[in-house]
């Protein structure tokens, strides 16, 4: 094997000169790459993680890709070497039962089939080489434009032509248009192919970068953009059909369940039109033109799919680009995976594996980059968890109902049975819900009695609801084709609730020990629900790790990362030696961070605020003398957690009848965290221009002041940079609800299944963790950058703890200072230089 480049551990293309421990960032991802390693990379925001993501991955992916040449170079010209040489073929005999000519034309056979692999392949890159060549050169692009503009006015008429047919088709349709074909199994399926052979293409070695919200991937697109690699790499952003269909009346119809129906129902017509087309002798049926998408066409997704290889694009320009080469960005940007070297999607196209086959997805020998990591046990959790209520259920009961009756004479036996197989299912699901089917005159009344929440294993709620003999497997694959077929249920409802259904019913299919059934009744049954539990992430995150060559999990905090390593990695048989971990400081000074533990308030009282003592006056009382303090010497802004929107409630209605409220006014504007999340822009806007207009003139005000919530709107993607937050203060500890069933469940199954650490069951790791996890997202919003700097200040006793310190993030944990007595620690964040020195007892 041909070594790798000397420099490329220690030199990496940057933009600019890079810090510390950016090289030392990059370090380590190309050595994870190059080992197959599963790397926990943290790397606190402001410390431009995104550039040293892509520089570092980026770099290895090139010098792999030469590796790659040189060593097919290498083997190509020994195996030409091999086959040139002469040899005897002389018919004596080896010591062998076969004589040596025989012995000597399997080898040379060998020899000549490795030689034509490596040739075809060798053959295959130059190809996708020159092809991706040609594109940047743009010489493919302008034959492009000239056919693109000889097609404009083919598409419009068709565009055209589509909504007229639309208007003029009767309310209606064909009836054979909603009757079902004839159920295959998956044998019956092997060899079928729906796509289109031009269109398919080899997959290359490839990275996946995935992040949270498509606002995340758009900034790592631009990053990509501003790096040293943007005009050399192939960059494809993936999204859903709600984010990049541009047919403007599939999008009107607003849910992504609907524009889902209605794009998969264009391509069955497209699929339909097409068979028809090719199969001679055939006689069209008669009836209204089916609808087809004219953004779909085979010739512009070609055009386009070149177009974004060439050059990357988010999605905005994505979308552009599709409406200016009237091509679907959707289906364009699945055509470009295989080709792409780096793909950019949303988390659950990775992480969910039906999603991932629908997107053409392969991870196989790939790199997977997952960022923003730290809660990634809980979205694999949310991804592979489903619930269903009442409504629903019976929505879809009615549905089926409806279409078995008004079919049952045109459908064959093996369907009918298959519809009243699934309708069984459906019943068993009510009963649970404490529903029994009356019949009465073809209508159906529901009976209700019990009332609470049940907990249930999936297996005895499989014996619960009756359907322990029913094989979920087919019902869920019985049940897909009738949704991409019913058009009219569509036109009524909002989401089909038969994908409901099935999304369920599938999520049924966890192993007995993996997961639980909520059974939640409340009296009727529309509202009664049902809900499976995911217990074990690590169940459905073993397939991404052990396909993929190396993964990488980032985030800016990660910790704590034992717990992580425990409940995803270890659970998913990923032994220590496959583990690698990477943590490093802040670029900013080490004054510019003043994190504080108050053990106590200015009148002594002790800062306890554990459930039983949070709502005493007292302790109230005190936690406004903390905040007035801190705003007295604080300028610009200050944001106050609080553990939950109850408490922030309670202890600001108390503020505001005892007059501490009015106080705080004095010195600061005071905002709330708003109940809507489209309001939360407008009220950072509000703050923010307060905090402006103080600085130059405020008329007594020093800044602002807002109230937040850990885990709210607020404490998680927002930033608080520079004189938004120049102190954060954190009321108690954020410990999740304990008597929650789902949590008590979830702490019952690690104490079952994981080790016990250090005298502590995992369930109650898993309390501490959720809390410590939720702490430090919050007070990671306000250092966002080298130069920014701001105090952090803890109010709770509890803080003070060894094992709760550790759990701070490192760059944190090395400044922190706890103080029993509130005056020395006030006296330090008064002679800071970030504050003034007024004062109040």
């Amino acid at each position: 094997a041909v070594a790798p480049p000397a420099q490329a551990s220690t030199m990496f293309p940057f933009p600019y000169q890079p810090y510390n421990i950016q090289e030392q960032f990059m370090q380590a991802l190309y050595g994870a790459l190059e080992q197959g390693k599963v790397g926990i990379f943290e790397s606190p925001t402001g410390t431009g993680k995104s550039l040293s993501l892509i520089c570092g991955a980026l770099s290895w992916l090139a010098d792999h890709e030469e590796r790659k040449r040189q060593e097919a170079a290498a083997l190509l010209h020994d195996g030409e070497a091999a086959l040139s040489a002469s040899t005897d073929p002389s018919s004596t005999t080896s010591s062998s039962a076969e004589p040596d000519w025989i012995t000597d034309f399997v080898q040379k056979k060998a020899e000549r089939d490795l030689v034509s692999k490596l040739k075809e392949e060798e053959l295959k890159r130059k190809k996708r080489e020159e092809r991706l060549e040609m594109i940047r050169n743009n010489v493919q692009l302008k034959y492009a434009m000239k056919r693109k503009n000889c097609e404009d006015d083919e598409t419009f008429k068709l565009l055209q032509l589509s909504k007229e047919e639309k208007t003029e088709a009767p309310e209606h349709k064909e009836d054979e248009e909603l009757i079902i074909a004839e159920y295959e199994s998956d044998d019956e399926l092997k060899g079928k192919n729906d796509e289109d052979d031009e269109l398919v293409e080899e997959h290359v070695t490839k990275i996946y970068y995935c992040s949270r919200t498509h606002s995340q991937l758009a900034q790592f697109v631009h990053e990509v953009q501003k790096s040293p690699f943007s005009k050399d790499i192939s960059l494809v952003t993936l999204g859903s059909r709600q984010n990049l269909c541009i047919n403007e009346e599939v999008r009107s119809l607003g849910s992504i369940q609907r524009i889902n129906d209605c794009c998969m129902e264009m391509q069955k017509n497209k699929h339909g039109e097409k068979k028809q087309h090719h199969e001679e002798g055939v006689k069209r049926k008669r009836g209204p033109a089916k609808t087809v998408c004219p953004y779909n066409k085979t010739s512009a997704l070609q055009q386009m799919r070149d177009v974004v290889l060439g050059t990357v694009h988010d999605i905005e320009q994505l979308l552009k680009l599709g409406r200016e080469t009237h091509s679907c960005p959707y289906y364009a940007t699945r055509l470009s995976i295989p080709p792409a070297q780096l793909v950019v999607l949303p988390y659950q196209m990775v992480l969910h594996e039906a999603t991932r086959k629908a997107a053409g997805v392969q991870l196989k020998g790939q790199v997977v980059i997952i960022d923003e990591a730290h809660n990634l046990s809980d979205t694999l959790s949310c991804i592979h968890s489903a619930e269903l209520n009442g409504a629903q259920l019976c929505r879809a009961h009615s549905q089926l109902t409806q279409y078995a009756d008004r079919y049952k004479s045109r459908l064959k036996a093996k369907n009918l049975m298959y519809i009243k197989q699934i309708l069984f299912v459906v019943e068993g699901l009510v009963q649970v819900l404490g529903g029994k089917w009356v019949w009465h005159k073809s209508l159906i009344v529901m009976l209700l009695f019990l009332l609470g929440i049940e907990m249930l294993t999936i297996n005895n709620f499989h014996f619960k609801a009756h359907i322990d003999n029913i094989n979920l497997f087919k019902v869920v694959d019985i049940s897909s084709p009738d949704q991409q077929g019913s058009v009219e249920a569509d036109k009524v409802l909002s989401a089909s609730p038969m994908m409901q259904v099935e999304g369920f019913l599938m999520a049924l299919t966890n192993s007995n020990t993996d997961g639980r059934v909520v059974v939640h009744r409340q009296g009727t049954l529309s509202d009664n629900s049902v809900k499976f539990l995911l217990l074990n992430p690590a169940v459905h995150f073993t397939q991404v790790l052990k396909e993929c060559r190396a993964v990488i999990i980032a985030g800016g905090t990660m910790q704590p990362v034992s717990d992580f390593k425990q409940e995803l990695l270890f659970s998913a048989g990923v032994g220590e030696e496959r583990i690698t971990e990477f943590s490093c400081g802040h670029v900013i000074p080490p004054e510019n961070i003043l994190p504080l533990v108050l053990c106590s308030g200015p009148s002594g009282q002790e800062l306890d605020f554990t459930f039983q003592n949070r709502d005493s006056p007292r302790m109230m009382d005190e936690t406004g003398r903390i905040l007035s303090n801190i705003c007295n010497v604080v300028p610009g802004g200050v944001v106050c957690f609080f553990p939950s929107y109850d408490y922030s409630r309670r202890i600001i209605a108390h503020w505001e009848a005892s007059g501490a409220l009015s106080r705080l006014s004095n010195k600061k504007k005071i905002f709330q965290e708003p109940k809507k999340a489209n309001q939360v822009e407008q009220v950072l806007s509000d703050f923010s221009r307060c905090i402006q207009r103080c600085a130059l003139d405020g008329g007594g005000l020093t800044g602002a002041l807002l109230f937040s919530v850990v885990g709210g709107k607020m404490s998680e993607g927002i930033n608080f940079s520079d004189d938004l937050g120049r102190c954060v203060v954190m009321v108690g500890m954020p410990y999740p609800n304990i008597k929650s069933p789902e949590l008590q469940e979830k702490m019952s199954y690690l104490d079952k299944h994981l080790p016990h650490v250090g005298g502590r069951s995992p369930g109650q790791a898993l309390i501490e963790n959720l809390c410590m996890k939720a702490v430090n997202q919050s007070i990671g919003r306000a250092i966002r950058h080298r130069g920014d700097y701001s105090s952090i200040v803890l109010c709770d006793r509890r803080y003070s703890r060894p094992a709760t310190l550790s759990k701070l993030p490192t760059w944190i944990k090395a400044r922190t200072s706890t103080h029993t007595s509130f005056g020395p620690a006030f006296a330090r964040n008064s002679t800071n230089s970030m504050c003034s020195k007024n004062t109040e007892g």
